[in-house]
């Protein structure tokens, strides 16, 4: 594409619209397996169709799906779940799909409040603004009458939250491109890598008996207490020798316990104990790898303690499979999309490893060489006090939109 070309298209990005449509999208409260899943997903195809693209929003067969080996596991419950892709020029293999999860958290502010160049509320970071900022991009290439050589693809999921079932069921659909760029909020860093994760469950036994005589059962609090004790030199080990892309992170492989529960009755030793949490799976390290790793150190443990060897904890794991996802070095797609940060006006961006799961790996085990950029910082994902900068927003659109003629033009 020319330098004229590149300036028509910068020049057609509609500041108010994307903020406009930013603000619709957080106001439907898309939250995970809730009924505004499905609306956003035809707000999307609406939109979509009304910029010209040829527009595939299909009813997800969850229970073929759910039954795929390859499935990477669902978190809550869905009785309807809908996709949505739209292709823009021709009907050539994409150069370029840009995705965004228009799933959110629960959360209880979607009132979409803006305040200083700032929006907030549920979903702003995570991810709406890096959807409307794709969809802001799009609209530019078709205001500015761009032809392009190469198809322009946009793929919004559900489920990417709770494991990633929209991405998975798109894929499957047969909707691919050379490359794709999913506009999660790094920070101005552009994502080549994220590092995986698993959701694991460990049952702990003990032996009741009343809290006046202790002594004659064994507690599973106390139980537990061997195990993380295990699962804490475990995370040292694997945090020893890190990836490149993640040595600058404190933790690369975090292990972290986020719920347990245990006990029925004060005065009762406690006789069982469920712990719940999530396991970092290391860059390039398959899953069934990590989980052996896991369940050795707990068998291990079970193995030094008295008790625990004639009543061992169960491990198993419930919820999302996140494997991890890595660009091919030397791939083309990170350079590009670094230029095109830069000539967009800003910063040239750093180019690090995240230790968090998305969709990246699911595109990136279909062969289709994928990185993340986009507006917002993950710090507030998920937070309370979730906000993005609308600034950035507009400057990931007219980034997209320079990727985008660039890739396919």
């Amino acid at each position: 594409m020319t330098y004229e070309t590149e300036q028509a298209v910068l020049a057609a990005i509609d500041e108010d619209r994307i903020i406009g449509e930013l603000r619709e999208l957080v106001r439907i409260p898309s939250v995970d397996g809730t009924a505004a899943e499905v609306d956003v997903q035809a707000w999307c195809a609406g939109r979509l169709t009304e910029l010209g693209l040829a527009v595939d929003h299909w009813r997800l067969e969850l229970p073929e799906l759910t039954a795929d080996p390859q499935f990477p596991g669902m978190e809550v419950e869905r009785a309807e779940a809908w996709g949505c892709v739209g292709v823009l020029g021709g009907d050539r293999t994409p150069g370029l799909i840009l995705n965004g999860h228009v799933d959110v958290v629960p959360g209880e502010v979607f009132d979409a409040r803006i305040e200083d160049g700032v929006m907030w509320g549920r979903g702003t970071c995570d991810m709406k603004g890096g959807v409307a900022a794709v969809l802001g991009a799009v609209a530019a290439v078709v205001a500015a009458g761009i032809t392009l050589r190469k198809p322009l693809a946009v793929h919004t999921v559900i489920g990417e939250e709770d494991g990633g079932v929209g991405a998975f069921a798109t894929l499957r659909r047969g909707h691919r491109g050379e490359a794709c760029l999913i506009a999660e909020p790094t920070a101005g860093t552009v994502i080549p890598a994220n590092a995986g994760s698993l959701t694991f469950r460990l049952e702990v036994p003990g032996l009741a008996t009343h809290g006046s005589t202790r002594s004659r059962g064994v507690s599973a609090i106390e139980k537990f207490t061997v195990i993380q004790t295990a699962l804490q030199e475990l995370e040292r080990e694997r945090n020893r020798d890190p990836h490149p892309l993640l040595a600058h992170l404190d933790l690369a492989n975090p292990l972290s316990v986020g719920t347990v529960a245990a006990g029925d009755w004060a005065s009762t030793v406690p006789d069982r104990l469920i712990a719940e949490g999530r396991y970092g799976v290391r860059l390039g390290e398959a899953v069934a790898d990590a989980r052996t790793a896991f369940e050795d150190a707990v068998a291990e443990a079970c193995a030094k303690d008295e008790w625990l060897r004639d009543h061992p904890v169960t491990v198993s794991w419930p919820g999302g499979e996140f494997a991890s996802g890595l660009l091919p070095e030397g791939d083309p797609l990170l350079a590009d999309t670094v230029a095109a940060v830069s000539d967009a006006g800003g910063a040239v961006p750093a180019v690090k490893g995240a230790p968090y799961g998305s969709d990246l790996r699911q595109y990136a085990a279909a062969g289709i060489p994928t990185l993340q950029y986009g507006p917002g910082d993950v710090r507030y994902a998920h937070a309370a006090d979730e906000h993005v900068v609308l600034a950035d927003v507009l400057h990931a659109a007219r980034t997209y939109a320079l990727l985008a003629v660039r890739r396919c033009g």
